[in-house]
């Protein structure tokens, strides 16, 4: 949301009202720009996830009686591949698409789809090159790493005081009617039209925009992995006499996306070469890709799933099926297994049960976020992103009409009068800071600054007012 004219409202609240009005324009104009283009990216995303694959395009195949064993499939890879290694085998989610092989070489990492009815190599893709894979880098991390991931955080942090801010100031009263917050006013022209379009529109969506923000934050690098995803992570010390790794299920993720659950992501991986576990792979069966393939069946693994590979001496396979990756449309299903790669024993077995409170949440939440939880979620998806474009381009035009023209000036709402910053401004603050570190302490350096700088230099007082 950005700002718009205040309408009437009652005297003795106009003071704070006129507060949030310039707390929700300062925040949009830090927020919109990236608000816009995380729906953007989020539109490319959402078209492999909810209709795609994550990997491009499907790949279709013709189904036959029966399909080669998973090792013929993977040799044919590496026979096409002079010096890879393999990371991961991922089981086809229908019987008329491929299966996919995940391999390193050269330092890249290259997603190959094999026909698993006759092993044949029918494409292979750079995984850190695809559509998706560029769109989730912008989505996250702005291509510019740890830098982007952090100015991101921060603006979240300021959407919800937007949203907050933008509700507040939008809620009926003084005798205003719902229908007129609900319904944009279809009758109504020019400036007053935007804001009618601006109001209704952010008010549809703010509750799925908060949900979306602090899912989103979930993988950022202070709040959500510093913060929130380390109290929230399932304690590998419920795997009894299990040894585990000094690497974590994060180690797992490949290409640097987000493939694991948000719950495992920081729980250490068990390790090989104990007594420990249950029986898995059965006996007489190798304890390769075909036997722990045959396991995952027999565990209850259909459709698409994962096998990650051992990659060390005392590494582990892994079969996983979540909507993380785009396995499942049901977060509820979620399930993680670990198998030896000597005896076969099962080590570990987490599904969505065993999850925290908080990692349940998230496992539902972002698998709502990338519009994994079937067809209808995608489409949902496309409508907010939409929706969101929507909502800045008419806090945009909303501004841009109301500045006299030819002003350089920002035209921000005025500072309310006899309304000291602790009544107001330092309670946004003080609850974003608490609640959002980064996003709290750019709200306090632009108070300080305001204080310190701007309220004493008339030229930057006017071009910022």
């Amino acid at each position: 949301m950005s700002s718009s004219a205040a309408p009437a409202r009652a005297p003795s609240s106009s003071r704070f009202y006129a507060a949030a009005w310039r707390w929700h324009f300062y925040s949009g104009l830090f927020v919109v720009p990236f608000l816009s283009m995380l729906a953007i990216t989020g539109l490319v995303m959402v078209y492999f996830t909810g209709f795609q694959s994550r990997l491009g395009n499907l790949v279709y195949v013709e189904p036959q009686n029966s399909t080669q064993a998973v090792t013929a499939q993977a040799k044919a890879v590496l026979d096409g591949l002079p010096g890879a290694t393999l990371k991961e085998y991922i089981a086809p989610k229908e019987r008329g698409l491929s299966a996919w092989f995940v391999v390193m070489r050269n330092g890249a990492t290259e997603a190959v789809a094999v026909d698993p009815y006759t092993a044949r190599v029918l494409k292979t893709v750079d995984k850190e090159s695809t559509i998706y894979a560029w769109a989730e880098k912008i989505h996250g991390t702005l291509l510019v790493g740890d830098a982007g991931d952090r100015i991101l955080e921060v603006a979240a942090g300021l959407g919800i005081v937007m949203i907050v801010t933008g509700l507040y100031l939008f809620w009926p009263r003084n005798g205003g009617r719902w229908s007129q917050v609900l319904v944009p006013d279809w009758r109504a022209s020019g400036r007053r039209w935007w804001k009618s379009v601006h109001s209704s529109v952010g008010f549809w969506v703010s509750t799925v925009l908060l949900a979306f923000l602090l899912t989103g934050m979930s993988w950022t690098g202070i709040w959500g992995g510093k913060l929130v995803q380390p109290w929230a992570t399932f304690p590998a010390a419920k795997w009894d006499a299990v040894p585990t790794s000094d690497l974590t299920h994060a180690s797992l993720n490949t290409a640097g996306g987000h493939e694991v659950p948000w719950g495992l992501e920081q729980t250490p991986l068990p390790v090989s070469g104990s007594d420990a576990g249950s029986l898995g792979v059965a006996a007489g069966e190798p304890v390769n890709l075909d036997g722990v393939s045959a396991l995952a069946y027999r565990l209850g693994f259909a459709g698409q799933f994962h096998i990650n590979v051992p990659q060390d001496a005392k590494g582990v396979y892994t079969i996983s099926a979540d909507t993380m990756s785009g396995d499942l449309a049901n977060p509820f299903k979620d399930r993680t297994v670990h198998v030896d790669r000597y005896t076969g024993r099962v080590l570990a077995d987490v599904g969505f049960a065993d999850y925290s409170l908080v990692a349940k949440a998230m496992a539902i939440g972002i698998a709502l976020h990338t519009g994994d939880v079937g067809l209808w979620s995608a489409w949902a998806n496309v409508l907010f992103c939409l929706a969101i474009v929507l909502l800045c381009v008419s806090g945009a035009v909303m501004w841009w009409v109301r500045r006299p023209q030819g002003s350089g000036r920002l035209v921000a709402p005025a500072v309310p009068a006899q309304a000291p910053l602790w009544k107001t401004g330092a309670l946004v603050m003080v609850i974003t800071g608490l609640a959002f570190p980064l996003a709290g302490g750019v709200l306090l350096a632009v108070v300080v600054l305001d204080w310190l700088l701007i309220s004493r230099i008339s030229a930057l007082k006017n071009a910022l007012s």
